[in-house]
């Protein structure tokens, strides 16, 4: 397994010396840098996409949370602060852990073994979503629908439908083109559903998915397709 890639975010010095002391002693992790706020860590996370954050909640100016908000592809994420206030909205958005100051160095053992486990199970790319009051992590791969609602996109991953205050020509350029396709202006599909692909009558092309969905293709993204794949 290569290095664990770890961003370290707290506004406290000692605070970001003693998670490297303890992270000193798992040679699994690799320390790529630290950050003070959760400006710096947002410039560093889209520059050097770390694998794991361990993570301050209250910081000057935004919180770990509202850091979590602005990213599209979310780290995994142990939450390390000194109030113990914040512990269910942390596991509603699914950090692997949540530790308290000061952290115990059998406490961070537990933590990390979490990790080590969810990295040798799951390489799967994360991101991080608020629908409404509700947040969410998400994996690209388990969303199979993307629609346009006004200026919103809704995701559809399984029996659960997101919400996101983000166009749909915005959300196409951040997605991965080998895992997603526009089909018309409306819909944006994951190809790993598609069970099924022919044309109709007009040239269309008609898009089944495994879960019985059909779905049409306009004109222009017909011709797209088909440049790009062998029919």
């Amino acid at each position: 397994m290569r290095p664990i890639r770890t961003l370290i975010v707290d506004d406290e010095r000692a605070a970001r010396q003693e998670l490297r002391r303890l992270l000193a002693s798992f040679p699994e992790f690799f320390i790529i840098g630290e950050a003070k706020n959760a400006d710096e860590a947002l410039t560093m996370i889209n520059q050097e996409k770390p694998d794991l954050l361990l993570l301050d909640i209250q910081m000057p100016g935004k919180s770990g949370f509202e850091l979590l908000e602005e990213l599209n592809s979310t780290p995994q994420v142990i939450f390390v602060t000194a109030f113990d206030k914040y512990a269910l909205k942390a596991f509603e958005v699914s950090a692997l852990d949540y530790l308290m100051k000061p952290v115990r160095t059998e406490r961070f053992a537990k933590a990390i073994a979490q990790v080590l486990m969810k990295f040798n199970t799951d390489s799967t790319k994360q991101f991080f979503l608020k629908d409404g009051n509700k947040y969410h992590f998400i994996t690209w791969s388990n969303v199979h629908l993307i629609e346009s609602m006004d200026n919103y996109a809704k995701l559809h991953t399984g029996n659960q439908i997101i919400c996101i205050k983000k166009s749909l020509t915005l959300l196409e350029k951040e997605l991965d083109p080998q895992l997603f396709f526009r089909i018309n202006r409306a819909q944006i599909i994951n190809l790993q559903f598609v069970t099924q692909i022919k044309t109709n009558a007009a040239g269309r092309l008609l898009i089944s998915s495994n879960n019985g969905e059909l779905f049409e293709a306009s004109d222009r993204q017909t011709v797209r397709f088909k440049n790009r794949t062998i029919l």
